[in-house]
């Protein structure tokens, strides 16, 4: 307040002046003491830099232990109106719906933390300061000068039961938050030295144990917990310790505490406690692993370009290495020089412990002299690999604008039958590879328990032993058990064995210094082949040693399985060299002789067939007849309505976004149209098809009624001729014939339909379509450089009778992928030839080919999957491609089956539909190119809707848009805006982010809506793709729009789907 200081006391003011004086002195001391004594002025920079650097990472760590508090204090707030919009900072009962909030327990222990708290400083005074002091002699003076855990308790943000796994155990997976006020103030008043801890964070995943199952009380005989990784951790520490928050030291001292937390709970160290007697802990403390995951990391594509020229103008490549983590198994590939899409051809074997919870984790660097640039990561749910057995498919690296990589993941069982061991080596001996460890054929596990009547050390001493285990090149430890001869050692070790009628087990046991033997042991594993289970369980008499020395383990040998009835889910490797043929090489193919992905061969194996999405061809067709219309509205009346005139009917058809317009007839209310247009469908749940007449006139067209029909009514009925009646108008109807056509792969019926649309005529000049055709473009290999040497950035253009559509443009790569699907519709397959066009960036051509489908039409079900030679371009070039053909049984081709000119006279007088290109089902491609007067459609966009029963919200997610109209000759800067109807006051309006020129942006922006499931069915999106203009700007500002009913969607199952854009019209 003011004045504070003038009615202040002389003699405070004088201490204050003193203590800002003697500040001042301090600072400058150090440099007058440089200065006295010589030193060079680096030293005072140094620790200049020092300090700041530690009163930098001071202040953060204190940020984020304050925002980390306010979190958790507020994470309802967080998760509901400020939601973030990245998963990561969501707790996990909102990212995964299987995880359930406990708030009850967190009450329990907020109302218990108090109580928690006095048992630790009890704990912590009378316990473990009396053992410190008597641990050392320098720290005689050591005690507790405050213990406070403060009030912000530990925090179960989530618990996950899995129940379904073992019916003896309950496993739950506990996600604990910890960012609390916790002060420790410890002091050494020998040595005048104060340190503590204000301040921790701590969060990660434990996994709990509730096994076995017993039929008395307490019903559970143990409770084992570990962390399946290691959990995060920062500590804010005082006193002395400050000098750990120094940069450099700071993430030393929290990975040396974090390594001794590993130790003992994270994987494969486990905490048991055990609740009843005479239970074998050790089995629940060191179980045997659950399996072996082998690794192969074959190969990557499009990775970022890091090592660039002239400050980023000019594109460089990339020195890749890739490094791959399992818990606490890491292993680092070789690097390859300067390419984009290295091939590595390596194989790892790790150790799975816990599935569900472990995962594969692999990142990518490019290698550099100073610091590895990052160039993407990928995890992989190991128990995804267990449930199939094999995983061969790519993967896009996270993080990173481009990349994708290549793993083949196989799942080894572990077998306790020697039967199948010969085989198991034979395979492994066609199995190779860059790593210099072979394929293992077993797994061995040796539980070593403890230690009796250890020799004693000189002068009767007792030792301190500790054991070495060595198989071959490889040697574990154990921990050292100090002053005992009859050591408790209770550890567990693993190792993978290459041959076991060829390797031994060599046991040392040692004095703590490692220079006095206390025995040996060595057990060749040709014992272990010989018993019932491979499992040797007993005490071994040490050589070496005294008479009565001995040591008891556990002995377990697996025999590493992988079934030969298995493929891989996703086989998708690279394409091959020069000189490969097509179709040959597959991966399930040489499984055998070549092993898994083909790793004996100097060139990268090809897949025999391509790997499309599920949802790929199961498109279907309606066919709609406009045959004509009764007793219309007469709208073009004279003399103010006193003389009644005619109308001058059209029809406009509306589905799927795709507008179809009829021609006008003049002066007629009772029309006949007689037209044809078909149409491709996907079949969304809700989807309708609208028809509006009007009445053309100069200024503005007359309203002469409407009426909606359901696709699902349609495709249940498959067939229907019938009269419809106009709705909001006085009177008017009428006809149409609409089919869902089947589809099917007989050639005997593609001649009764061809037969049959040779016969019919329409107005609109319409030939009925005998066929739809589905082209799956998925990749190509070994294309052609450019004309300055650099790679191509690879585009496709698919066209069959004058529709074309074009894939996306791929970085720069000789072998790119798409994974794009087509479809057209085909008059006359016999007749009628599709062509694929390669170029860089719609320019250079990079090769072609041209496929008459009459090679289709030779195919096993009338589907080719094959490489394909590509024309004009390099003899190893191909491209990889499925296409199906499928054709459309109408039912009004059956009664016309015979020969032409056989039909009856009683049809001669009847009409049927005819096809017209410009009315095809073909516009929501991206990159298409059609020529239609009548094309009313924008582009598509990407949504994800459906609704959360466990967050009781409505979700809404803008993945992307594709074949946006552009606006100008630089295309457009397109952002999505939507709201949910009815919404007087617009709180559900919400955007995307602007994406700059671009015709095909990725949004990938999630918005939530607190509805209940009633109230979300009740609502309509009315969605806007716009174009970011300014005020002065003349380029329109709408690109496309679309509404959708909610209440035509299933929101608890949700639905992930492109939906057409509907155009402006003027």
């Amino acid at each position: 307040m003011p004045g504070a200081d003038a009615e202040a006391p002389p003699a405070e003011r004088a201490v204050g002046a003193l203590w800002s004086f003697g500040k001042c002195l301090g600072a400058l001391l150090p440099v007058y003491l440089a200065g006295y004594y010589g030193f060079s002025i680096s030293l005072v920079l140094l620790g200049l830099m020092l300090y700041i650097g530690w009163k930098h990472g001071r202040i953060e760590k204190v940020m984020r232990l304050k925002s980390a508090m306010y979190l958790l204090e507020n994470e309802r707030e967080f998760t509901t109106q400020k939601v973030f919009r990245a998963k990561r900072d969501l707790p996990p009962w909102v990212n995964f719906p299987d995880v359930e909030k406990t708030e009850w327990l967190n009450k329990i222990l907020q109302q218990a933390w108090p109580f928690i708290g006095q048992y630790l400083e009890k704990l912590l005074v009378e316990t473990i300061a009396p053992a410190i002091r008597t641990s050392s002699i320098h720290l005689q003076t050591l005690s507790f000068t405050k213990v406070n855990i403060g009030d912000k308790a530990l925090k179960v943000v989530g618990v996950k039961a899995h129940t379904e796994h073992d019916k003896k155990q309950v496993m739950l997976d506990l996600y604990l938050s910890y960012a609390g006020d916790v002060e420790i103030n410890v002091e050494i008043k020998k040595y005048f030295c104060k340190a503590g801890v204000k301040g921790v964070q701590l969060h990660g995943k434990l996994r709990v144990i509730l096994e076995p199952l017993i039929g008395d009380v307490p019903l559970v005989g143990a409770i084992t917990m570990f962390f399946i990784r290691r959990p995060k951790l920062d500590i804010n520490w005082t006193g002395l310790t400050n000098l750990l928050d120094i940069p450099g030291l700071n993430s030393m001292s929290d990975t040396m505490i974090m390594d001794a937390i590993a130790s003992h709970l994270v994987l494969p160290n486990r905490l048991t406690i055990p609740l009843v007697a005479n239970l074998h802990v050790a089995q629940l403390r060191s179980p045997l692993p659950r399996g072996v995951v082998r690794i192969h990391l074959l190969e990557a594509e499009d990775l970022t370009a890091k090592d660039t020229v002239i400050k980023g103008l000019i594109d460089g490549k990339s020195d890749p290495y890739a490094v791959i983590r399992v818990g606490t198994q890491i292993f680092t590939s070789h690097h390859v020089d300067s390419n984009l899409n290295p091939q590595w051809r390596e194989m790892y074997e790790v150790i799975v412990h816990e599935v569900p919870g472990q995962e594969l984790e692999v990142e990518v660097f490019d290698k550099d002299p100073d610091q590895d640039d990052f160039l993407g990561r990928v995890k992989v749910d190991l128990d995804i690999v267990r449930k199939a057995r094999i995983v061969d498919d790519w993967f896009n690296l996270k993080d990173v604008p481009s990349g994708s990589i290549h793993l083949r993941l196989e799942w080894l069982s572990l077998l306790s039958s020697a039967d199948r061991l010969s085989e198991v080596i034979q395979k492994n001996q066609n199995l190779t590879t860059k790593t210099s460890d072979a394929p293992s054929a077993a797994i061995l596990a040796i539980y070593l328990d403890q230690g009796y009547e250890l020799p004693m050390r000189k002068g009767s001493k007792l030792p301190s032993p500790m054991a070495q285990i060595s198989i071959q090149d490889t040697t574990k430890e154990s921990k050292t058990c100090y002053g005992s001869n009859s050591p408790v050692w209770e550890e567990a070790f693993t190792f993978f064995i290459q041959d076991p009628h060829k390797q031994d087990i060599d046991i040392q046991v040692k004095d703590d210094d490692r220079s006095v033997p206390l025995g040996s042991l060595t057990i060749p594993l040709n014992r272990l082949l010989e018993t019932s289970d491979l499992t040797m369980d007993q005490w071994f008499q040490l050589e070496n040693s005294g008479t009565a020395s001995r040591i008891y383990a556990k002995i377990v040998l697996r025999i590493l399985w992988l079934s030969d009835d298995v493929t891989p889910t996703t086989p998708s490797p690279r394409p091959p060299g020069s000189g490969s043929e097509a179709g040959q090489g597959g991966i399930t193919s040489d499984l055998n002789s070549a092993g898994p992905g083909g790793l004996n061969k100097p060139q990268p194996t090809q897949p025999q067939h391509t790997t499309p999405d599920p949802e790929f061809a199961t498109e279907g067709v309606l066919r709609i007849h406009l045959v004509e219309a009764q007793n219309l509205i007469a709208k073009d009346n004279f003399m103010g309505g006193m003389v009644k005139g005619k109308s001058d009917p059209y029809v406009k058809i509306k589905v799927a976004g795709i507008t179809f317009r009829s021609h006008t007839i003049k002066e007629n209310l009772n029309p006949i149209w007689n037209e044809l247009y078909e149409v491709i469908l996907t079949q969304l749940h809700g989807q309708e098809i609208q028809f509006e007449l009007f009445d053309k006139d100069i200024d503005q067209d007359d309203f002469l009624g409407r009426f909606k029909l359901s696709l699902r009514d349609i495709i249940n009925g498959q067939f229907i001729d019938s009269w419809y009646t106009l709705n909001d108008v006085k009177s008017g109807r009428v006809h149409l014939v609409l089919e869902w056509l089947p589809r099917v792969s007989d050639l005997i019926r593609l001649e009764q339909v061809l037969q049959y649309q040779s016969q019919q005529s329409y107005q609109n000049k319409a030939v009925p379509s005998a066929a739809v055709l589905f082209v799956y473009v998925e990749r190509a290999h070994g294309l052609p450089l450019k004309k300055n040497g650099k790679e191509p950035k690879a585009g496709a253009e698919v066209a069959l009778k004058g529709v074309s559509f074009k894939t996306k443009i791929c970085e720069r790569s000789t072998s790119p992928r798409w994974d794009e699907p087509f479809h057209f519709l085909v008059r006359d397959p016999t007749d009628e030839t599709l062509t694929v066009k390669l170029s860089h960036s719609w320019g250079q051509a990079l090769g072609s080919l041209t496929l008459p489908l009459k090679e289709v039409l030779s195919e096993p079900g009338l589907v080719l999957d094959r490489w394909l030679s590509l024309d004009g371009a390099l003899p190893e070039s191909q491209i990889l491609l499925r296409i199906t053909l499928k054709v459309l049984d109408t039912q009004l081709a059956v009664c016309r089956s015979g020969p032409v000119g056989a039909a009856n006279d009683a049809d001669e007088g009847k009409v049927f539909p005819k096809w017209d290109p410009s009315h095809l089902d073909l516009r929501h491609r991206s990159g298409f190119t059609m020529a239609s007067e009548n094309a009313n459609t924008a582009g598509q966009v990407k949504l994800t809707i459906g609704y959360s029963t466990e967050e009781n919200r409505l979700f809404i997610t803008v993945h992307s848009c594709r074949a946006l109209a552009p606006r100008s000759k630089d295309g457009a800067d397109p952002y999505v805006s939507f709201i949910l109807l009815p919404d007087k006051k617009a709180t559900t309006k919400r955007r995307t982010t602007t994406k700059r020129k671009d015709l095909n942006p990725e949004f990938n922006e999630r918005f939530d809506f607190d509805f209940s499931l009633e109230e979300s069915t009740q609502r309509k999106l009315y969605l806007s793709v716009k174009n970011s203009v300014s005020f002065m700007s003349r380029e329109k500002e709408l690109i496309g729009k679309l509404q959708l009913d909610l209440d035509q969607i299933d929101l608890k199952a949700g639905v992930a789907q492109w939906f057409d854009l509907v155009a402006e019209t003027n």
